[in-house]
């Protein structure tokens, strides 16, 4: 299947719905008070240009702002496609690892994406991009990309997170010495069986 810039938003959408059985990739997004940014997460993983089908679960843990409102309101609209969960206590603050323990039991993908729900994305061949790699690399378990930090009431970057300034293999030993601020956690997509 070819990949026209020129699809519209529906005609990529329902593509989705029709094969929704089988989603390729699982897009886990964990959210807890982000009614400012939630809309904002949701809208760039519909706004993914695939030639293969989504799923995108949500967690809400147990928000008291409008975020579970917000995240209804996509339900309803793409029932095939968001599959959320709504959390009356919250989760986190039980010990629980979300997406370790709750998001990956219920993920059909064989890749998994995350995104945090005060976290968006900007390219829309971020998805296509990423499992294509991986696809054409099976040895691949992890590919990632650069990110930026932007400050949510300016829109000013504050910084890049780049861990190279080409693309490249990261063998385990660079993972490791680099902790948790070699990569953002938005920019990765892995294979579930990992």
């Amino acid at each position: 299947m070819t990949i026209s810039p020129l699809r519209s938003e529906e005609v990529i959408r329902s593509s989705w719905t029709r094969k929704l059985d089988f989603p390729l990739v699982s897009i886990f997004c964990t959210s807890y008070n982000h009614g400012h940014y939630i809309a904002s997460a949701i809208e760039s993983f519909l706004n993914q240009i695939t030639d293969f089908p989504i799923e995108i679960l949500i967690h809400d843990d147990a928000s008291t702002d409008l975020t579970p409102e917000i995240i209804r309101d996509y339900e309803r609209r793409y029932p095939t496609i968001i599959n959320p969960i709504y959390q009356k206590i919250n989760q986190h603050s039980r010990g629980i690892k979300i997406n370790a323990e709750i998001n990956y039991s219920r993920s059909k993908g064989k890749y998994v994406a995350i995104c945090e729900g005060d976290d968006y994305w900007t390219d829309p061949y971020k998805l296509q991009l990423q499992v294509e790699h991986m696809e054409s690399n099976p040895e691949t378990s992890l590919c990632v990309h650069a990110s930026k930090v932007v400050k949510s009431s300016t829109g000013k970057v504050v910084k890049t997170i780049r861990p190279s300034d080409f693309s490249r293999y990261f063998d385990t030993d660079e993972i490791i010495e680099g902790g948790g601020g070699l990569f953002a956690t938005n920019s990765m997509l892995f294979k579930r069986s990992s």
